[in-house]
């Protein structure tokens, strides 16, 4: 399964696919670490990117998909993926089942407040209004809640998607 966490800047997709990476040992990787140091620029100075900006980016992670896809591997992709457009890209030429879109919410004052006060990030706060703007919530994805603990939500996503714990062999 390919689980796909979706939601605006300050939803906590890193912070909680890391998290449930590190609950089931499955691989995870960060959209923000797909795009280009002119995309980052562009955000970090205030300017939201244009769905020019998002279509070689989109590509770059389709084909992340595809080979955890091809390879069966278990894997968790935490990525924006604020228009419907951009999901069906992430998912081109995977097969139907294969991966899960969970969206994770939050009302826009805790979404506000965590982006005002992370650290080293490079998507300010005054680019929020436009994040919400562009999303189109997904009809067809898991809505979860991420007001509550980074523990509480990755143990609602593992049980609604019913994905065991991970078992260390070693």
């Amino acid at each position: 399964m390919i689980v796909i966490l979706m939601g605006i800047s300050g939803a906590g997709k890193t912070t909680i696919g890391h998290a449930l990476s590190a609950a089931t040992g499955w691989a995870f990787a960060d959209a923000d670490d797909f795009h280009t140091a002119e995309s980052k620029r562009k955000m970090s100075e205030g300017h939201p990117l244009t769905d020019a900006d998002r279509g070689p980016w989109l590509q770059r992670l389709n084909q992340q998909v595809l080979v955890w896809a091809q390879t069966n591997t278990n894997a968790i992709l935490a990525c924006s993926a604020l228009r419907e457009a951009y999901r069906d890209a992430l998912v081109q030429g995977v097969s139907a089942g294969v991966a899960r879109v969970v969206y994770l919410t939050a009302p826009e004052a805790v979404i506000r407040e965590r982006v005002e006060t992370r650290r080293g990030h490079y998507m300010p706060a005054s680019l929020v209004p436009s994040q919400l703007a562009t999303l189109e919530p997904p009809a067809d994805a898991l809505p979860i809640s991420v007001v509550p603990s980074v523990a509480e939500v990755v143990a609602e996503i593992r049980k609604k998607l019913q994905i065991a714990p991970h078992r260390d062999n070693g």
